[in-house]
């Protein structure tokens, strides 16, 4: 059987839009923040807090007694305010901090604190989460 081209053009026009709205129908999953390395050499992570849009880590340095933390945003993105945060607990230390509008993350921020609490605090956008008195000793 011919067709013609007017019909084998209408055929492959249904294909196309059907292979088009299966491409746009397939949700995209997004893919949770990673940490970045930017504390430097000898840190690594006690702790993780998510956020929508990313994920907080703590950072320890076991040499040299330094804690760290950043905020990290799940995907790079126009700037949004992101913020990363550090103290001791106890004796009202004074925050650590870097906040602003970012596309990739805040951070990094550091506190000497061996056998001492730690308060960190992490936002991005309207997102925020905090531990107080954590990682103690």
């Amino acid at each position: 059987m011919k067709r013609s081209i007017k019909q084998n053009l209408a055929r492959v026009g249904v294909a196309v839009v059907a292979t088009a709205a299966a491409v746009v129908a397939v949700p995209s999953v997004a893919q949770a923040a990673g940490y970045n390395g930017v504390c430097g050499s000898g840190y690594r992570v006690v702790d993780s807090m998510p956020l929508a849009g990313g994920t907080a880590f703590l950072t320890y340095n076991s040499s040299t007694g330094q804690n760290c933390a950043v905020t990290v945003r799940n995907s790079t993105g126009s700037p949004v305010y992101v913020l990363a945060s550090i103290r001791v607990a106890v004796g009202g230390s004074p925050w650590h901090k870097d906040g602003d509008y970012y596309g990739t993350y805040a951070g990094p921020v550091y506190v000497y604190a061996p056998g001492q609490c730690i308060d960190w605090v992490a936002q991005i956008d309207d997102d925020s989460a905090q531990q107080l008195d954590s990682h103690c000793g």
